[in-house]
């Protein structure tokens, strides 16, 4: 028998959860109205967690809930009162992106399996290793990969005892996930709090190309290319779509049911994806899958593509369209009434329980407990005594059972009703007897397995302040700026590309030449380039490294090289720098700088362990494997090859309906990336937060925005420091020489 995939879908609200259901989903993923990254979507109250995990285990169907955003502070009371319920639910996994949560679960909540978020980004071998020390039993991959590259790091997987999910239907970013910053910078609304406003999606000013959609990406499907994945070992394919209704949720679960049926019964796949268009599209492409990185994955309408396909299909002219669409969303109804049909008699209601108690004296307590679908006795180890007229022992009565038995509730039944007629009066048994019979059925009531109480999770105490000298960081990209560590007492940073040469023997000898020098690893570093990556690290061995990839920091802790966190790693919260301490022997962290002033404040960082904060530098929106010029200024060439990662420098712009600008920069050895137009300048952290930080940070790589600098770099980092070791006055003349700026992320915060 071949080796089953399972089929993971998205649920956005009860209706879609049942219409994923009915459609043969294997898994759905879910999210509460709060810690998950879809808070655009309906979600389910907790309340009806237990009715739907009930529904779904029925239709031999596993239910994994979405926290997978990061958390901060004043959140983590609220969170760790959640994980206390989740324990004594039947949930079947808890999909993760913030790495305090990955702490917690390994350490206090064991019993509750840990996927690995796609907003980590996976996409190499280090980070599969990462992942499996915080006791990730499965990674969704970047969606990103082609399939060689899936195969690859599913192989790595699989040794490490995980299973890797690809999403194979739907949506698709344009950035890498968990390091896009537009909705967090343009609306406050950042993306990795599940409040992702969307502005890829948005109409810019019509490109050089003739483009008003230039960031819209076609959507994802691999309908064609699952042969392709089970050969490469994938174990979940899953489908997006929380935001979506039930309609479009029916009919691309069952669409791909059907697919998954005919391969395993027939061997070669159903070459019918039309169902696919009856529903909410963007077109389809599965190019990242393929490898084949081009143009053709942009569309140039962020709307619904179903009525214009049918209406190329149908050979209609412009003036049929209307109708066209009419005939759409017609079928559209269809889908819908069908479907409410289908699901009609399923329920997520916890179903009801029924208790009869009885007993007479010198007899055992006897509580039997009807429920649906199964009956069970529970009964007391010792018999039944004369109550004594001046004791004070409660009386056995409707009310004392109904308070001894509450937690029942808390399970997957509900307790309906209770009956007493076959219990003798003024009887007593010790009040622990009723407290064991208690634990036995909530027991049976929750599967086999024992009740939970509550873990207690030990906070940190702050600890009283110091007085700390700050030092100054400053982060290059360009050989011709090392000097600047010869003239001033700061730290340089080295910016290392995205593209590793097989042979990078002269970017080794660079650092060996420089001692002083600090590589700064990149978030992205895909196959090789992770690889020569590991091998600059053997070459080099640098004092220290900045990594934001959690791969590098794997490796760097393999071969005891400090390592600090970068801050697109996003650490926001004190148990995150815990994680980055104890799992991995970090030695400190950036701070991201989405957070505000108040997020900040409530950080507390283990001891021997520094903090830091970026105070100055562009501001990095997003990252992609795409080429954004096919859309912008052009590109001769109709897809990325080998040479376009290593070899292209060029820029461009898009302007949205707000007249901001978005620059658009392909630097040597980079993927391309999209930079706000006016850079970051935080000076009042250093008098809001005295003594919080080891280190302060500025970024004078030559990115090019819309922020003026009038003095050349030596001189900057001279204000720098005298802005922290001197005078605050200085504030007024770095506002002078580099203008206009922003704090806009620290004002508002997450």
């Amino acid at each position: 028998m071949k080796r089953k995939i399972e089929l993971l879908a998205p649920g956005g609200d009860i209706d879609s959860i049942k219409a994923a259901i009915a459609a043969g989903a294997d898994a759905i993923y879910c999210g509460l109205n709060k810690f998950n990254a879809r808070n655009r979507a309906t979600n389910i109250n907790f309340e009806d967690l237990h009715g739907i995990i009930n529904l779904a285990h029925k239709h031999h169907c596993e239910v994994f809930l979405t926290l997978n955003i990061i958390i901060v502070g004043s959140e983590i009371p609220d969170l760790i009162r959640l994980l206390n319920k989740l324990v004594n639910t039947q949930i079947d996994g808890i999909i993760v992106q913030d790495l305090g949560l990955f702490y917690l679960l390994s350490k206090y909540f064991k019993g509750l399996n840990i996927h690995a978020s796609t907003q980590l980004t996976t996409h190499n071998e280090g980070q599969i290793h990462f992942l499996n020390q915080l006791a990730a039993k499965r990674v969704n991959l970047s969606r990103e990969l082609n399939i060689n590259e899936i195969k690859r790091l599913t192989c790595v997987a699989q040794k490490n005892n995980m299973l890797t999910e690809i999403f194979v239907h739907g949506s698709q970013c344009i950035s890498f996930s968990g390091i896009c910053y537009l909705s967090s910078v343009f609306s406050g609304n950042s993306g990795n709090r599940g409040r992702c406003s969307q502005p890829c999606r948005d109409r810019y000013l019509t490109t050089p190309e003739g483009k008003n959609f230039p960031l819209n990406l076609k959507d994802n499907s691999a309908y064609f290319d699952l042969e392709k994945l089970f050969d490469a070992g994938v174990g979940s394919i899953k489908i997006e779509g929380r935001i979506k209704k039930l309609d479009y949720v029916y009919t691309v679960v069952n669409c791909w049911k059907n697919q998954l049926r005919y391969f395993f019964n027939h061997g070669i796949l159903n070459d019918d994806n039309s169902d696919f268009y009856k529903v909410f599209n963007r077109d389809f492409s599965n190019a990242y899958l393929m490898g084949d990185i081009n143009k053709n994955m942009f569309i140039d309408n962020p709307r619904d593509h179903s009525a214009k396909r049918f209406s190329v299909m149908t050979h209609s002219m412009n003036d049929q369209l209307k109708k066209e669409k009419i005939k759409y969303y017609d079928g559209k109804e269809k889908i819908n009434t069908r479907v409410k049909n289908k699901i009609k008699q399923f329920s997520v209601a916890k179903p009801p329980l029924k208790i009869i108690i009885s007993g007479k004296q010198n007899t055992p307590l006897t509580v039997l407990v009807k429920t649906f679908d199964t009956s069970f006795t529970v009964s007391s180890k010792i018999v039944l005594a004369q109550k004594d007229k001046n004791s004070s022992a409660k009386a056995l009565n409707y009310i004392f059972f109904m308070e001894s038995f509450k937690a029942i509730n808390d399970t997957a039944y509900f307790l309906k009703d209770m009956e007493l007629k076959n219990l003798a009066e003024n009887l007593f048994i010790p009040f622990k007897e009723v407290t064991l019979i208690k634990k036995r059925i909530l027991f049976i009531l929750n599967g086999s397995k024992n009740m939970t109480t509550p873990i207690e999770v030990p906070f940190f105490e702050k600890p009283k302040p110091l007085k700390t000298n700050p030092t100054l960081a400053v982060l290059i990209s360009s050989p011709k700026d090392i000097h600047l560590d010869e003239k001033t007492v700061s730290n340089v940073y080295f910016q290392l590309p995205n593209h590793f040469p097989d042979n990078s023997l002269a970017l080794s000898d660079l650092f060996l030449k420089n001692k002083k020098l600090t590589p700064w690893f990149p978030s992205i570093l895909i196959e090789e380039n992770y690889k020569n990556a590991v091998k600059f690290l053997d070459l080099v061995h640098p004092k220290r490294i900045v990594t934001n990839n959690t791969g590098i920091a794997f490796e760097a802790y393999k071969r005891k090289i400090p390592w600090i966190a970068g801050p697109y790693l996003n650490i926001v919260n004190s148990f995150s720098l815990l994680c980055l301490k104890e799992k991995f022997n970090c030695s400190g962290s950036f701070i991201s700088n989405e957070i505000s002033k108040h997020q900040i404040k409530r950080l507390i960082k283990p001891e021997n362990f520094e903090l830091y904060y970026s105070i100055y530098h562009p501001i990095l929106l997003l990252t992609t494997r795409l080429c954004l010029h096919h859309q912008t200024i052009g590109c001769e060439k109709h897809t990325l090859d080998a040479t376009c990662l290593q070899d292209c420098i060029k820029s461009s712009s898009i302007t949205n309906l707000k007249k901001e600008r978005l620059l658009i920069k392909k630097i040597l050895g980079n993927y391309h990336c999209i930079y706000n137009d006016v850079n970051f300048l935080n000076t009042d952290i250093i008098t809001d937060l005295p003594n919080f930080f080891s280190g302060f940070f500025i970024d004078l790589r030559d990115i090019k925005t819309g922020t003026k600098i009038n003095m050349d770099k030596s001189q900057i980092i001279k204000l720098f420091e005298d802005l922290l070791y001197e005078n605050p006055d200085y504030i007024k003349d770095l506002s002078q020489h580099i203008y206009p700026t922003t704090t806009t992320q620290y004002k508002k915060g997450i």
